[in-house]
């Protein structure tokens, strides 16, 4: 992913049977009026694009604990004693665990295997204790828990397994009777009460030799064994998703391509590599995860594929490319690693596919699948923001791939982000190799999605497909859910050309964040669902088979010039202004400021540590993000705009910012972003940020820099020392008014989808082109405050179902402020 500078629910689909009337609950039907605000017409008569049952998905990536502590029911972390610096900085061997008398974790050739590199050693009397996830091991009255462990006593011991809490136990201690060599041993629980902050404990009477410490809740997502923690995984059922996703993400193409072996040096910090994540869970490689945690790999890829075929979801894996991204940006050179990682490629394929007498198939028979996963489309990379380099590795993989398994889509990609030089660079390639289909990622702020709602309209049909693997709008809030919901009408109305798409991230457990927004949130007693969420659900359980074309009239456009202050700022990085002036249109001065006095003409925002030093303002914390300050008048128009700037130190470059109003609202000229690696123009609105243009380049430290950017209307052109930059015109609408209408082969039902960004009413004239059609509509309306967030005791955004008994070939609909809304109108 790129850097951009409750309770469970009873939810209420389309297809159910339980109709609310509740009057306050759903918007109230117009009668017939003479003007209305809006017009949608149908032409039920033309086709529109087939929409594949594949369309919409999910990516699940192991961040803000979404595998370890989230949809792995695993209830013990850090089970096997491999938690390490390299994981993180904090992180000891013992970490979430609790030593009662003498206990050590050793690294020797005692260990269980050679794979699993660290076990504990307990001396005689004594006891660990794990504290599991959030505030504690949750557990249920009256549910059954299964304990296990890999243990060593060569003169005997026995385990007293116990589990607690500060009120005292949450089930009858077990014993059990350890002798010899490593073998596993197992217990079952059953919980007397109810609690979040449980702590399991182990005892031992003589000294014995500890491994894999593992607490599973018994009821887990289809009673699997090493499986899923049922509430997240039925959530995500719930959505019916086309496809899955996975493992990444910056997981896929960060890090070493090293294996983990004796021959790396048992390298902590690789890429995710399938072969690490099969077999036992006891054997399976442990991994440093690039959010700053450790990954067990107990949620491997054959519990990935499992799941998909659980969940009838189409499952797509991505492998590494041997060049790295998210902020790395290396191209490995080493011709055998590259071809190991092909063949390993190749090997996946037979994973999942082969028959069970196969090398790997008999693997993944032996794991307990038989029978194929039907895999058929697999992703080699993700995010990279060296194009040419990866797309040499890329063809390397997808010639191998043909060669063997002809029928399997190959996905590539364009890079981290929507638009620049990295992503131009990506698509001429893509579409010269002629390659299947190209996976783009993009976040941006939810006006980006409003006034985007056209973007595939004029992508060539003749070329590469596209997957939208990861999209969001910066936020949870409602507002976020709507824009996003505008955005989709735009992907199912392109459906010839977009052919999957998946929201990201998935889940997010609260207290182990990393990664805002997220479509699932959850701690360790409870999930609830994002407005994002409800608005992908209602999409992805609706969605029908092909598009009826139809058209809306629209709000007015943008009108008048960009207005605002200016300012200045940086991102982990000190840097020092010099010769500041604003000049207007008809040369008169604005603003000077050569700070040789104090800097009084500057509002700061309260971030950073601005000071006046040797007549330039200097800003010098670099740990400090988005420190601006600013001066001027948010009326101000058309004007020139010429800075002095300098980076001093830290990670990025500078940036100078125009068109400013507040704290959510401007422009700037990001200078240096992104690690260093590219400059880019951004927008804050409501502040969330959009990129308006981007191109590769660093800033030099030390140097100083002309900056100037001349603001003409909504014409803005950039100079870099007196070079011209680029320039942008900033006159695209934000359209709050967006829909589209689908048919569904099944039910026959015309599918009217209406999105309603704005907080006013929209009456609507309403034509359906003289479609034979019944003359009730069953409604779903999401609908609320543009704030409104989701959270685990308040639902405000959550879905509301009505008949609508006006419909007609011609009819009007009121839909409310901040809704979206679906109509299923049954056909004659």
């Amino acid at each position: 992913m790129p850097r951009t500078a409750a309770r469970t629910r009873w939810r209420l689909g389309l297809a159910t049977t339980a109709l609310l009337t509740a009057a306050a609950l759903v918007p109230a039907p117009a009668h017939a009026e003479d003007v209305t605000d809006y017009a949608i017409t149908v032409d039920p008569s033309a086709q529109g694009a087939a929409i594949d049952d594949t369309m919409y998905g999910v990516f699940f990536e192991d961040i803000n604990r979404a595998a370890d502590g989230g949809l792995y029911a695993e209830l013990v972390q850090n089970r096997s004693f491999e938690y390490s610096t390299a994981d993180n900085g904090s992180y000891t061997p013992l970490t979430s665990w609790t030593v009662g008398g003498t206990a050590e974790v050793v690294n020797d050739s005692g260990r269980l295997n050679e794979r699993n590199r660290n076990y504990l050693t307990l001396g005689a009397g004594s006891s660990v204790t794990n504290a599991g996830y959030n505030t504690g091991i949750r557990v249920d009255q009256g549910k059954r828990y299964d304990f296990s462990v890999w243990a060593r006593a060569t003169s005997g011991t026995t385990l007293t397994v116990s589990l607690k809490d500060s009120a005292g136990t949450l089930a009858t201690a077990r014993q059990v009777a350890v002798k010899g060599g490593w073998a596993k041993y197992k217990a079952t629980f059953t919980a007397t009460r109810t609690s979040n902050r449980g702590r399991l404990a182990v005892a031992s009477s003589h000294a014995a030799a500890l491994d894999e410490v593992s607490l599973f809740p018994r009821e887990t997502y289809r009673n699997q064994p090493n499986g899923l923690r049922k509430d997240l995984a039925e959530k995500i059922a719930a959505l019916k998703p086309g496809f899955v996703r996975f493992p990444g993400g910056c997981l896929v193409n960060t890090g070493s391509m090293e294996d983990y072996s004796e021959a790396s040096n048992w390298q902590r910090k690789r890429s995710y590599q399938w072969k690490d994540t099969i077999g036992p869970v006891e054997q399976r490689a442990t991994n440093a995860n690039v959010w700053g945690y450790n990954q067990s790999y107990g949620l491997g890829y054959y519990e990935y594929f499992r799941f998909s075929e659980d969940i009838g979801a189409m499952p797509l894996p991505v492998v590494p490319a041997l060049v790295t991204g998210c902020g790395q940006n290396k191209a490995t050179e080493d011709e055998a690693l590259l071809k190991r990682h092909i063949q390993d490629t190749l090997d996946l394929i037979e994973f999942a596919n082969g028959p069970a007498t196969s090398t790997w198939g008999k693997v993944r028979a032996r794991m307990g699948h038989p029978k194929p996963f039907h895999l058929t489309h697999i992703g080699v990379g993700n995010e990279e923001n060296l194009p040419k380099e990866f797309f040499a590795r890329f063809e390397r993989f997808r010639t191998a791939i043909k060669a063997k398994y002809p029928d399997i889509t190959v996905i590539s990609n364009s890079g981290p982000d929507d638009a620049g030089t990295t992503f131009d660079t990506a698509w001429q390639l893509n579409r010269e190799g002629k390659v299947d289909m190209v996976d783009e990622h993009y976040y941006n702020s939810p006006n980006w999605f409003l006034q985007n709602n056209d973007r595939y309209d004029s992508y060539d049909r003749k070329g590469p497909k596209v997957f939208l693997g990861e999209y969001a709008s910066q936020g949870n809030a409602w507002k976020n859910g709507l824009a996003e919901a505008a955005f989709m009408t735009g992907l199912e109305r392109n459906a010839d050309v977009v052919k999957l798409a998946s929201y990201a991230p998935l889940l997010a457990n609260e207290d182990y964040v990393q990664w805002r927004p997220d479509l699932i949130w959850f701690n360790n007693r409870a999930s609830w669902n994002s407005a994002n969420y409800e608005v992908q659900k209602l999409f992805m359980t609706n969605v029908g088979d092909r598009v009826v074309p139809s058209k809306a009239t629209t709000t007015p456009d943008v009108s008048g010039p960009i207005t605002g202050a200016v300012g200045l700022s940086t991102w982990a990085t000190s840097a020092a202004y010099d010769d500041v002036k604003v000049t207007s249109a008809d040369g008169s001065t604005l603003l000077s400021d050569d700070f040789s006095g104090d800097a009084s003409k500057w509002k700061s925002s309260g971030r950073g540590s601005w000071s006046i030093q040797d007549g330039q303002y200097v800003q010098t914390d670099t740990a400090a993000e988005n420190t601006m300050v600013t001066a001027g008048d948010p009326a101000w128009k058309d004007y020139d705009l010429h800075v002095k700037a300098t980076k001093k130190s830290g990670k990025e470059g500078f940036l100078v910012a125009f068109g400013v109003k507040d704290t959510g609202n401007y422009y700037w000229w990001n200078l240096g972003g992104w690690n260093n690696t590219q400059s880019a123009i951004e927008q804050a609105v409501d502040g969330g940020k959009g990129t308006l243009m981007t191109k590769p380049g660093s800033i030099e430290t030390g140097r100083a820099y002309d900056v100037d950017i001349k603001v003409r209307g909504r014409q803005v052109t950039l100079f870099l020392d007196g070079k011209e930059w680029g320039s942008f015109k900033d006159d695209k609408p934000a359209e709050p008014f967006r829909q589209v209408v689908t048919n569904d082969a099944k039910t026959g039902d015309l599918i009217v989808k209406v999105v309603n960004a704005q907080s006013a009413e929209a009456r609507t004239a309403v034509d359906l082109g003289g479609a034979k059609v019944a003359s009730t509509a069953r409604v779903t309306t999401l609908a609320a405050d543009g704030d409104a967030v989701n959270t685990e005791t308040d639902t405000p955004v959550t879905p509301v179902t009505s008949m609508f008994r006006g419909v007609a070939p011609k009819f009007t609909y009121t839909f409310p402020a901040n809704s979206v809304t679906f109509l299923r109108i049954k056909q004659r």
